[in-house]
């Protein structure tokens, strides 16, 4: 007999995008211009990977869908200083600032792999944007690169930020959102204060 007490936020699908994007970025970092075909091919996981969650985004699971976690500025900026101030409200799915983050990074690695995708083409005459540079690789890749490495490291600040975020949450609402992005489900209420 099922929990009662715990709902399934999480689809296999996210859960799934989330380590499997984790595990991507971590390997295209990591590899940078040493293993250029492993930091390339993780970069084209990553991208693989967030086109299917764009998809999903608006098609998928409740609380899989942008709507369901896009809020408006206004409502973020309160949500944050209710943190701050140790009393925001709980949220089943991501909270404004989650959502906020969530729209984050999939910019930034969008940005990342765009501009990765131009240094490919421009350094190596390779990829599906290297017809885009002809003979002015030397123009360009230099620019390309700067761009291409400021939205990894971009990104990465993201992802300390989006950490100290579920590690506060997580303290604040006394509930593991570690576990509930590996098991699916979290506590349908929030735990009581003994």
């Amino acid at each position: 007999m099922q929990d009662t007490t715990q709902i399934k936020v999480w689809d296999p699908l996210v859960r799934v995008f989330h380590w499997s994007l984790v595990a991507s970025f971590i390997i295209a970092y990591a590899s940078g211009e040493d293993l250029l075909t492993l930091h390339s091919w993780a970069g084209y996981s990553i991208l693989g990977l967030l086109l299917v969650r764009i998809v999903w985004g608006v098609i998928g699971t409740r609380y899989a869908r942008f709507s369901n976690f896009i809020y408006r500025p206004t409502t973020i900026k309160q949500f944050l200083k209710d943190t701050l101030k140790f009393r925001a409200s709980r949220y089943l799915g991501h909270n404004p600032a989650g959502g906020a983050m969530v729209i984050l990074l999939m910019l930034s690695l969008l940005l990342a792999i765009f501009t990765g995708l131009l240094v490919y083409g421009a350094e190596e005459q390779a990829g599906p944007l290297a017809s885009w540079f002809g003979h002015t690789h030397n123009v360009w890749a230099e620019v390309t690169e700067e761009a291409h490495e400021f939205f990894a490291n971009f990104t990465l600040l993201l992802v300390f930020i989006h950490v100290i975020g579920v590690l506060v949450e997580s303290l604040l609402h006394k509930e593991n959102l570690v576990a509930a992005m590996i098991s699916g489900f979290k506590p349908a209420k929030t735990p009581s204060k003994t």
